[in-house]
């Protein structure tokens, strides 16, 4: 018997995949010394999922997101955000 794919299950996969994504990349050694990164959205990623995922870190207190040309942003946080 065949499953019938939820519609939500992509949708929150991809939602977590960029959000895993842009994790690994904050949390890389380099990236947490300068505490700002520049990150595209992949032709891979859902655009629903990316905004959405952008849309929660902007929320957070302390981060700033600069919307850059395409699907780019800036991420900076803590002594960045300050500068």
């Amino acid at each position: 018997m065949h499953k019938i794919a939820s519609p939500v299950a992509p949708s929150r996969e991809s939602y977590e995949l960029v959000g895993r994504r842009i994790q690994r990349l904050i949390a890389a050694p380099g990236v947490q010394k300068v505490q700002v990164i520049t990150v595209a959205r992949n032709d891979d990623e859902s655009p629903e999922a990316w905004h959405q995922v952008i849309q929660e870190i902007e929320e957070t207190s302390g981060v700033r997101i600069e919307h850059l040309d395409g699907n780019t942003v800036r991420i900076g946080w803590r002594e960045y955000c300050e500068a």
